[in-house]
């Protein structure tokens, strides 16, 4: 398995390791998630915590090139193009009733609060690089007159709301 998030979330200067053990220790005790103690108990942004869920999930999740899938044109349509680049996320199949999304470190927190208000089967996500997941929203979801820089402008890390 990957780092743990309380690591991550030192790694990134939001948390000293004397903080993440007394976080340890207070969920140890009350049984309550680390990022919701680290809010709470020294102010550690959502947004910094959410980051280091998504670093986290993208050591263990399966990797994968949409430049390199064959996707069904219903699955496709399971999206609009607009959806797909502001969520930044790529849907691959349909596997034993769930969904299967690309989409990249950056992007995966933002896709995933999407799929869940927007999706109504399970979904899973597998993790590509933010350059190749525009090439492949380029290839699947083209937008007229769409160039690398505004591409970049489009689908750009934004910070989790």
């Amino acid at each position: 398995m990957g780092i743990k998030l309380g690591e991550l979330l030192v790694e990134q200067g939001a948390l000293n390791t004397s903080q993440r053990d007394e976080i340890l220790q207070i969920q140890h005790d009350r049984h309550r998630p680390f990022g919701v103690i680290a809010e709470e108990r020294f102010g550690v942004s959502p947004e910094d915590i959410e980051q280091a869920w998504a670093s986290q999930y993208a050591m263990i999740a399966a990797r994968v090139d949409p430049l390199c899938v064959e996707i069904e044109p219903r699955i496709l349509a399971l999206l609009t193009e607009r959806q797909a680049w502001q969520f930044g996320l790529i849907p691959l199949g349909e596997y034993d009733g769930e969904i299967k999304f690309a989409t990249s470190t950056e992007c995966l927190a933002r896709a995933l609060r999407f799929v869940g208000w927007r999706i109504p089967s399970l979904c899973t996500f597998d993790i590509c690089d933010l350059h190749t997941l525009k090439l492949g929203l380029a290839m699947h979801y083209p937008i007229e007159q769409m160039d690398m820089g505004l591409m970049d402008q489009i689908i750009r890390p934004k910070p989790a709301a």
